[in-house]
């Protein structure tokens, strides 16, 4: 069953859409960020917005997420078959990741802050936790 194309094709297909679950849940936070930005010193362009998602501290935390979908991108692109084994890791270092904590480094607390927040942000992260949980992947 590895080694079929069946199971290569099902295995891009399942990293496709995890690739597409982080985006939404990148795009939901960077929003709630975005709104915590604008708050204090007031609205921006996408543009800006581009720049500040880039090099700004405020949003630093993010770049976190943001490695982790560039990962999957570059499995994606690339000519060889994907393992099981760097699939487990993907996942697993993605589950890490999404593990909110309010006591935890940066990347958890202000996860755990944007999920007490804003119901968005709880739907995406369910979307994603249960792709990550499910025996396909």
């Amino acid at each position: 069953m590895l080694n079929t194309p069946q199971y290569w094709i099902s295995q891009h297909q399942r990293l496709s859409e995890l690739r597409i679950k982080l985006l939404r849940l990148h795009k939901l936070l960077l929003d709630t960020e975005l709104l915590t930005y604008e708050q204090v010193r007031g609205q921006v362009s996408r543009g800006e917005l581009l720049q500040l998602a880039i090099g700004h501290e405020q949003f630093a935390w993010l770049h976190r997420l943001s490695a982790s979908i560039v990962q999957i991108d570059e499995l994606l692109h690339t000519d060889e078959p994907v393992t099981p084994e760097v699939i487990e890791a993907i996942n697993s270092d993605i589950r890490t990741l999404l593990s909110p904590d309010e006591l935890g480094d940066e990347f958890a607390m202000k996860y755990h802050t944007a999920l007490q927040r804003h119901p968005d942000v709880v739907l995406a992260h369910a979307d994603v936790v249960m792709l990550l949980t499910s025996d396909s992947i």
